[in-house]
């Protein structure tokens, strides 16, 4: 007699079967798809940043002699520093420019003049009067002497020598002309133009000419704000944590508190903007584009992130543990805040670094509140105006110069480094300090 065939081998079975194998494959192919489209993404994502922003972290400078004539800077004899501050400069740089092209002087009426602007619009027209006007009110004996100077080309004379210019078309539908194209040569092969490490980059504050603007002043800005941050939200939310997560009581009160913190969490981050104008500015009068303001701000867009880890944390603690304490004579505050607390701390530190992170890149909280200050200066306390490295970013990626492009993209690679930086410690905090049951 004929062995009857098992349900599971039969004709409707196998096709049944051979159906779920192929919707298995095709589950799989979509999900590789999907990583391989991520990874494709955020690959040209950074080349794109990088092939862009790594030339701003070189710069192309001049080696001047430069002639600090008396007759010029202090002509009455002084060596006040502040009456030095207010010296002809310009007509000191302008001068050592033209003495070192003395066939400019050959030409005549408007070609002259014509010609003398584009060779002093070689170099940095505002840094290098600067310079040295800084170096002369911190050593007014200067007057009088020679000294070597390095003075940052202009951002056009910059972008030629880098490769970002076509000088293919016509003069006149170009920035830099054939004179300025043949004076540049000729210092480049004397040596007199070179280029290095743009130090100004990270050690300068912001400024109207791309060629000297630096980030020094908003990441300043963001180490403040990063604090004050800090300051508020950490404690605040792991105690909010606690509190619900132990020592709540189950009641309706409690659980809309509860929803009312996870609804935080997906709430855009331009509303936490709003409430910082209307409150903190508005209502409390506080000091605008302050970075006590927008840590205050932060630190509510970053409070229901760390409710949310240092709950989950906790959560994850076997109850065994607490138990075990209580059953030794242990208070419930001790069990708590002796036994399982320090077991969740990896948690609720990865948890609350990662909302530091996300508040760093923050941008549209911070423009509400006027944290878009055009700063010189490096701020020296938390009430004074500053800005932030995501809006310097905002701000450099409105203007269509190159380099501003260039600084715009080598500024998103710091940050994305601090970012890295930042979730790479959490990473490796949690599986340090992690214990698995």
């Amino acid at each position: 007699m004929d062995k009857p065939i098992s349900i599971h081998a039969g004709e409707r079975a196998l096709k049944r079967l051979k159906q779920r194998r192929r919707s298995e494959a095709i589950f799989k192919g979509l999900g590789v798809a999907a990583i391989a489209f991520a990874v494709c993404a955020l690959t040209w994502l950074m080349f794109s940043i990088v092939s862009t922003g790594y030339k701003a972290f070189y710069q192309h400078t001049i080696t001047l002699q430069v002639e600090l004539s008396e007759s010029i800077l202090a002509p009455d004899g002084t060596r006040d520093p502040d009456t030095l501050r207010g010296a002809n400069y310009r007509r000191i740089m302008q001068e050592t420019i033209f003495e070192r092209f003395p066939e400019i002087n050959t030409l005549e009426g408007r070609d002259q003049r014509t010609a003398k602007r584009q060779l002093f619009d070689v170099m940095s027209t505002s840094g290098g009067p600067n310079f040295i006007r800084q170096m002369v009110y911190n050593d007014p004996s200067l007057v009088g002497q020679t000294i070597t100077v390095k003075v940052p080309t202009s951002d056009i004379i910059d972008q030629y020598l880098k490769g970002n210019l076509n000088t293919d078309v016509p003069e006149e539908q170009r920035n830099i002309t054939d004179r300025q194209i043949e004076w540049v040569k000729t210092l480049k092969q004397s040596g007199e133009i070179k280029a290095g490490f743009n130090s100004r980059l990270l050690l300068s504050t912001d400024s109207r000419d791309p060629e000297l603007a630096g980030i020094a002043s908003s990441f300043v800005g963001s180490l403040m704000t990063m604090f004050v941050t800090l300051l508020l939200a950490f404690p605040v939310g792991v105690g909010a944590a606690i509190w619900l997560d132990e020592f709540a009581p189950k009641n309706k009160f409690v659980d809309f508190v509860e929803i009312n913190i996870n609804n935080l969490a997906a709430v855009p981050s331009i509303v936490f903007g709003l409430l910082g104008l209307a409150v903190l500015l508005n209502w409390a009068g506080m000091p605008r584009s302050a970075p006590i303001v927008g840590g205050v701000v932060l630190a509510l867009l970053t409070f229901p992130t760390i409710v949310i880890a240092t709950r989950s944390s906790l959560r994850a603690v076997p109850p065994s543990i607490r138990d075990g304490a209580l059953s030794v004579g242990a208070s419930h505050v001790q069990a708590v805040f002796h036994h399982k607390l320090p077991l969740a701390a990896p948690g609720i530190m990865t948890g609350s670094i990662i909302g530091m992170a996300r508040a760093l890149g923050e941008t549209a909280p911070l423009l509400m509140i006027g944290m878009v200050a055009f700063l010189t200066q490096i701020p020296k306390d938390m009430t004074e105006p500053a800005t932030a490295l995501p809006v310097q970013v905002y701000l450099w990626a409105g203007n269509a110069e190159q380099a501003w492009t260039e600084r715009t993209s080598a500024a998103i690679m710091i940050l994305l480094l601090v970012l890295i930086i930042m979730n790479g410690f959490a990473i490796w905090l949690r599986s340090r300090l992690e214990k698995r049951w």
